[in-house]
């Protein structure tokens, strides 16, 4: 079985649960005292992951570091019907890996607030902030467009992928680190579908579809 090294309110985390419970990944949680504790800089967690950073996966002795990672490996290893991560289609992971950076880069903006506000990390938040807001522009333009041609995810699949599950969680949580959605509607709309999507999982700051509209 899957043990996955976490820590509850980590958005990395939070993507690792929700992939392997929309595919019924079986798993179990080591949790790791990331604050206070600062355990992820503690010795014994520092020889699973010398980098001291969550999340870690140990899968029957193969031990994997870094969410956008970990997130291939599970959709590569445990998707039956290749639709996370569709192997045969070159141009689609080509569409996947960019959004995958891409996520890294709202974790080093709108995370980064969020460890600001909510856990006194001492940063610029300021450029935090502003630095998300200009990647949200950019998702919420690209969703947009993306409806008016008829598509729903990140990416030109007619189902989600992997890439959906990587932006997802920072953009949920980022009021948590004072950046508001109010002004990104296809974001929104973006979220309410991955909410729908079926096993959807929640966490503290990240809460359930509200009910359907009447078509």
């Amino acid at each position: 079985m899957i043990k996955l090294y976490d820590y509850e309110l980590s958005g990395n985390c939070y993507k690792l649960r929700l992939l392997m419970g929309i595919l019924g990944i079986p798993y179990e949680t080591v949790p790791v005292d990331f604050y206070p504790g600062r355990e992820h800089k503690s010795d014994w967690f520092l020889r699973i992951n010398p980098l001291g950073q969550l999340p870690v996966i140990d899968d029957d002795g193969l031990v994997l570091r870094d969410a956008q990672a970990i997130l291939v490996y599970l959709a590569t290893q445990y998707d039956a019907g290749g639709s996370w991560y569709p192997r045969d289609n070159p141009a689609l992971l080509g569409e996947i890996s960019q959004w995958l950076a891409f996520a890294d880069g709202i974790t080093a903006t709108a995370s980064a607030a969020r460890l600001h506000d909510g856990l006194f990390y001492e940063l610029d938040v300021e450029a935090a902030r502003a630095g998300a807001h200009r990647l949200f522009r950019i998702l919420d333009e690209h969703l947009w467009f993306g409806e008016q041609e008829k598509r729903d995810w990140l990416c030109s699949a007619p189902q989600p992928t992997i890439a959906d599950i990587a932006c997802f969680p920072y953009v949920m949580l980022s009021e948590e680190g004072g950046i508001p959605r109010q002004d990104y509607p296809a974001i929104r709309r973006w979220a309410d579908r991955v909410k729908r999507i079926q096993g959807f999982s929640v966490m503290s700051g990240v809460f359930p579809a509200g009910p359907a509209k009447a078509a």
